[in-house]
């Protein structure tokens, strides 16, 4: 168990925060009926899906904010996909909060129990694609915001910016262009994004750091077309067989990145026991664990590189022919403190140097984004602190984050003296971005509870 800083008491009676833990048990049938509601849109926001079931998610999500009585706004730059601004004010003098979820989700991917976008319960889980991964997210600053409005009215605690964002799983790309025609709307002293994961059912947790990213495209070509491979191989290799070869320089034989350049960094001395990181991540029987150092180094403070796509025919349509050329999607993360074009260009001198055979390498750079690293002491993660030990009746727990959130660098250049907390409604079993993904509906509920209370005791 990772070691805990004890958080202090809320600064709200105990009536209160009985009311407001009564209200939120009240409010929570409809948070669920209108997330199963938001899932079943299949708001993918890869271009190769249909992009007006993001539209549809976002009006969907624009008349659930509509409906607490909010002034909603659905906006977008050239290129970008829509976005849900909503906002009250609770007048001079009142903290603003900005409260950040995205509506887009993942594909669904391949090998699903029940259909990804028809949600289904099993046991204490809603399954389905967006379930946790961030429609979840959404859900939680609704419910919030119904039960501070069923109990404060008009006159709630703080002011309240809500941005859902449309293109999160594509990487962000017209944020900044976002944030400078709108930044001005999403502007605020405490940011709240809730798009992390708690350390496990029942145990909550605060995101205190994040990998940065960098991915990109490689294209090989050593042919100028395919060949019949039994006339002319034997002479020159695939690429495929070379794309495989150049894919496998960028590890040493522990598994562990050889990148050279590259920062590497040690996370806290907690307990995360590697049978721990094998059940939660599925890893299989007689599999040995790459790299170096701690779980939670490897996973949270050191660079991490995966292949992540690889152009190929299929088995079943294979000739037997010499592929001429082949491309590969790299993604790589960043420990923090890394500059990420510096990574990029580490990582395109390593592929140059190793191309095998001669093959001709084209490089195209992709996404790249800034790791982040949080105060554990701001005045806003003291009293988020005490929400969730509220909340779960436990205290939190301080973790990292292997994934990234680019656009929080985006943030703070907005607004660089604004407090950014990364909670989230996720657990080890929720399988973002997996098949299967689902949210603990327990674990919805207390997220919900912890943003209650955190909202009411800004204002305190």
């Amino acid at each position: 168990m990772p070691t805990t800083t004890s958080p202090r008491p809320l600064p709200l009676s105990a009536e209160l925060v009985e009311d407001l833990t009564a209200r939120t048990a009240a409010a929570f049938p409809a948070v669920v009926d209108d997330l199963v509601d938001l899932v079943r849109i299949p708001s993918v926001s890869a271009p190769a899906f249909d992009q007006a079931h993001v539209v549809a998610s976002a009006e969907a999500v624009a008349v659930l904010l509509r409906d607490v009585g909010l002034d909603v706004e659905i906006l977008s730059v050239p290129g970008g996909a829509p976005a849900v601004v909503a906002h009250h004010d609770a007048g001079d003098g009142a903290p603003h909060v900005v409260l950040y979820a995205h509506h887009d989700v993942q594909p669904p991917g391949e090998g699903w129990t029940s259909p990804a976008f028809e949600p289904t319960r099993v046991g204490e889980r809603l399954v389905g694609r967006g379930a946790a991964d961030d429609k979840a997210g959404v859900m939680a600053h609704v419910g919030a915001l119904r039960v501070l409005r069923e109990r404060f009215g008009d006159d709630l605690p703080v002011s309240v910016t809500v941005f859902v964002e449309g293109e999160e799983e594509i990487g962000s790309p017209t944020f900044g262009d976002f944030l400078r025609t709108h930044g001005h709307r999403v502007a605020g002293d405490v940011i709240v994004v809730a798009d992390s994961a708690n350390w496990k059912v029942g145990t909550p947790a605060l995101t205190t750091s994040l990998r940065g990213l960098v991915d990109l495209t490689v294209r090989l070509d050593v042919l100028d077309h395919a060949v019949h491979s039994g006339m002319f191989g034997g002479a020159v290799l695939d690429a495929l067989t070379l794309m495989a070869r150049l894919v496998t320089t960028l590890h040493d034989d522990d598994g562990a990145v050889a990148v050279a350049g590259l920062v590497h960094g040690t996370a806290a001395d907690l307990d995360y026991p590697e049978e721990m990181y094998r059940e939660e991540a599925g890893v299989l029987d007689g599999v040995r664990l790459a790299g170096r150092g701690s779980v939670q180094d490897r996973l949270w403070a050191q660079p991490a590189i995966s292949l992540i796509g690889l152009d190929a025919p299929s088995v079943e349509r294979a000739s037997n022919t010499i592929a001429h050329t082949a491309n590969a999607k790299i993604s790589m993360r960043l420990a923090p403190g890394q500059d990420p074009m510096a990574a990029q260009e580490a990582l395109i001198a390593h592929l140059e140097a190793h191309a095998p055979f001669g093959a001709r390498l084209t490089i195209t750079p992709g996404e790249r984004g800034s790791a982040f690293l949080a105060p554990s002491d701001s005045p806003a993660m003291t009293l988020a602190r005490s929400a969730f030990a509220t909340a779960w009746g436990t205290d939190p727990v301080d973790v990292g984050m292997g994934g990234s959130i680019p656009f929080i660098a985006d943030l703070l250049t907005l607004a660089p003296d604004a407090e950014i907390l990364i909670t989230g409604v996720e657990d080890p079993d929720s399988r973002a971005h997996s098949t299967d993904e689902s949210v603990h509906l327990g674990e919805l509920e207390r997220a919900v509870l912890a943003e209650v209370l955190l909202l009411a005791s800004l204002r305190h």
